[in-house]
This record gives C-alpha cells, sequence and structure tokens, in this order.
C-alpha cells in the first residue's frame, strides 16, 4: 500500500514537472516571438524611402514582389540622388554600398532624369498605410528601409553651375493663407471648405476619403491649420518649381534640377491626436496629394523626374534636414592668381603693358627661332653624320 502510494506520488510529480517543462518552454517561446514582433516594429517604424520611377521612363530597376531585405543608409540615398541627377557618386561610397545602388538604379550612366524630387516626411507613420489606393505613387514605387534615418547627411553635389536646387520647406505666412487658398485646396482634392463668420482662418475644411466619408479639420484648431498649411505650402512651392523648370528648360544646356523639402504636418497631427484616428486620416489626404503633385511634375518635365520620399522618426531640428544638399564650386583652371590687386589706375596699366611687351617680345623670338631652324633644317649637307640624317648617308 505504501509502495502504490509512493509511485503515484512519484508519477505526479514527473507529470507535474514535464507539464512545467511545458509550460516553461511555451511561455519562453511566446516572448521570444513577442520580442521579434516588436522588433520588426521598431525597425519597420525607424524609416523607408520609397524610389517613385517614371511611368513614361524607367530610370530605376522594377520593385520585386518580394519583401526588400537589403536596407539603405542615408549616405547611400545621397549617393543615389548625385548619381539620377547626373553627377558621379562620392569617392568614399564602398564596394557595398555600389551593389546596393545597383539594385536600385538602371545601368545606363548616360540615361538618368537630371531631375528629381527629393522629400522627407517625420513623424511615425505605418508604411501599409501609404499603399491605401492602386492610384497613390507609392503603390508601384520600390520601398526600401533606411537605417540612420535619426542621423543628419550631406548629400555633395560637386558644381553649382550645373545644377539649380529649389526648396520646399518655406512656409507660407499667415497673411498669404488666407481662405481663398483653402476654398482652392479643397476644390483641388474634391472637398469643401466651409468660411465662418466670426474671422478668417476659422472655417470648417471638408475632405472626402477613400471609403467614402469625410474627414473635417477645423481651422480655428492649431493643429489642423498647421498641418493644411503645411500641405498647401507644399503644393505652394512646387507650383513656383515648375514655373522655374519652364525658364530653365528655355536654356540650351540646362542644368539639373534638385526640388527638396521637409514635410511636418503628419508629426504635427500625430503630437496632438495620437497616431491613430485624424492623423491616420491626414496621412491619406497626404499621400493623395503627393500623388496628384507627382504627377503634375511628371506632366512638367515631359517624364523625365525620379521621386525620393524619405519618411521616419526624427531627432534633428526642425530647421534641419536628414538629407542637407550642399553644392560646392567648381575649382577654378586657373592655376596663378592676384595676390594683390593694385588700386591705382596708373600702376594697372603700367602693369598691362608690361606683360604685353613681354608676350610680344616672346613670341617674335620664338617666331625667329622657328624661322632659323626651318632655314637651317632645309640647307643642312647630306653627308654630315647628324642626328637627324644619320641612317640616311649618300656618300
Amino acid at each position: 500500500m505504501i509502495h502504490t502510494q509512493i509511485r503515484s506520488s512519484n508519477l505526479l510529480s514527473l507529470s507535474l514537472s514535464a507539464m512545467d517543462s511545458r509550460t516553461i518552454y511555451s511561455l519562453t517561446l511566446l516572448i521570444i516571438l513577442s520580442l521579434l514582433s516588436l522588433r520588426s516594429k521598431v525597425t519597420d517604424g525607424a524609416g523607408s524611402v520609397f524610389f517613385v520611377d517614371s511611368p513614361k521612363h524607367h530610370y530605376l530597376r522594377p520593385p520585386s514582389p518580394e519583401p526588400q531585405t537589403n536596407t539603405l543608409s542615408l549616405p547611400e540615398i545621397g549617393a543615389a540622388v548625385s548619381v539620377l541627377l547626373g553627377f558621379a557618386p562620392p569617392s568614399t561610397l564602398s564596394t557595398a554600398s555600389s551593389s546596393k545602388l545597383n539594385g536600385v538604379l538602371m545601368p545606363n550612366p548616360f540615361d538618368r532624369p537630371h531631375s528629381v524630387f527629393m522629400l522627407e516626411v517625420t513623424g511615425a507613420i505605418d508604411s501599409h498605410l501609404l499603399v491605401f489606393s492602386d492610384n497613390s505613387v507609392f503603390a508601384s514605387a520600390q520601398r526600401t528601409k533606411v537605417m540612420g534615418s535619426e542621423q543628419r547627411v550631406d548629400v555633395q553635389l560637386s558644381d553649382e553651375d550645373k545644377v539649380s536646387v529649389f526648396s520646399l520647406s518655406d512656409l507660407l505666412s499667415y497673411a498669404e493663407f488666407s481662405d481663398e487658398k483653402l476654398s482652392d485646396f479643397a476644390s483641388w482634392l474634391g472637398g469643401s471648405y466651409v468660411e465662418d463668420a466670426s474671422g478668417p482662418l476659422n472655417g470648417e475644411l471638408i475632405i472626402p476619403m477613400a471609403n467614402g466619408a469625410n474627414l473635417r479639420l477645423f481651422m480655428s484648431k492649431n493643429a489642423d491649420k498647421e498641418f493644411i498649411r503645411s500641405l498647401v505650402s507644399l503644393i505652394h512651392n512646387i507650383r513656383r518649381a515648375i514655373d522655374m523648370h519652364q525658364e530653365l528648360s528655355e536654356s540650351l544646356h540646362g542644368p539639373a534640377e534638385l526640388i527638396a523639402g521637409r514635410f511636418d504636418g503628419i508629426k504635427v497631427l500625430q503630437e496632438h491626436y495620437g497616431a491613430e484616428g485624424i492623423a491616420e486620416n491626414g496621412l491619406e489626404v497626404f499621400v493623395t496629394s503627393v500623388s496628384k503633385i507627382f504627377d503634375s511634375l511628371q506632366a512638367a518635365y515631359k517624364g523625365q523626374i525620379v521621386g525620393v520620399i524619405v519618411y521616419g522618426e526624427t531627432i534633428t531640428p526642425e530647421s534641419e534636414n536628414m538629407l542637407n544638399v550642399v553644392v560646392t564650386s567648381r575649382p577654378s583652371p586657373r592655376l596663378l592668381e592676384e595676390t594683390k590687386v593694385p588700386a591705382n589706375l596708373t600702376t594697372i596699366a603700367e602693369v598691362i603693358l608690361v606683360r604685353r611687351t613681354l608676350a610680344w617680345i616672346t613670341g617674335i623670338i620664338l617666331l625667329i627661332a622657328t624661322f632659323l631652324g626651318v632655314f637651317f633644317l632645309l640647307n643642312m649637307p647630306l653627308t654630315k653624320d647628324t642626328l637627324l640624317y644619320s641612317n640616311v648617308k649618300l656618300d
């Protein structure tokens, strides 16, 4: 009887031990999966870049149907922008980085758009919300994750005479940001704007969404007003950039064109409303606006433009971009320069006279030496064992 109880007790302890082992294993597996899921979310929110190709002329490799596993750093994105503009990539670019760029850009170095629309979008953005319809520019774009989006990198362009940089970061002043512009913006998106009798910029903006609902933004709220102000400023600056392109295209050899800026409107909504709800609807409005903007750029540039849209949570100041464009001047081909310019006109005239005299004397001496050389060469006796006729002896 005692042996039976002991055996039962041992079996029970063994079963409990086995159950504990299975429980511990299950909990461990659950924790690991949770950590992996959390890591993937953090990585996805770290930042991404969308390369938007021209539908008329392909300057980028077609996007892979499988998810991209490679990542790009901000210096590599800057190098890609330089190549698209027709400049050589930085000499500091490594072989691995060059291989990554080959996976994004078409290999033909003589077929570049020479025009790039580069936009930075700040805020914690879910990449799946960017592709909400087939008409979105993000739907057919090539997406790659960005590492180190919290840093600040200079995009080096080597010749200021061969590139035109237009900034999109200038916001409209409150004197320019009027109810009339709000009405035009609402009509542009198929919505409406209801003015308020209490004063300007206090009305209600109604924008239709893809699901049939309407997004209502009140200009009396500071977050709503700043979001729409950023978006209207972006559209206004794009139209100015198109006007400048029309002027540059009239020249025989137009420069490369970089249209670059930063959009903080999504970040403003997220800081006030959180990451969901109105912020998500605002992101949809932003995607619709950017799609229409890129269509207008494609029409103005006749398909010779590529979009580079980078988003991510940045810790750089509001006045600084993640990709800072730096255009350096072309080195002067002259090796000798004046170290001191004389202020007296008489001294300047004397210097010019001396230089011209030396130039004429040198030219005359060279001319006389040439004539004498030709004369003595023609009258040289053929029987002499000279260096010129050492192999042509007649006697």
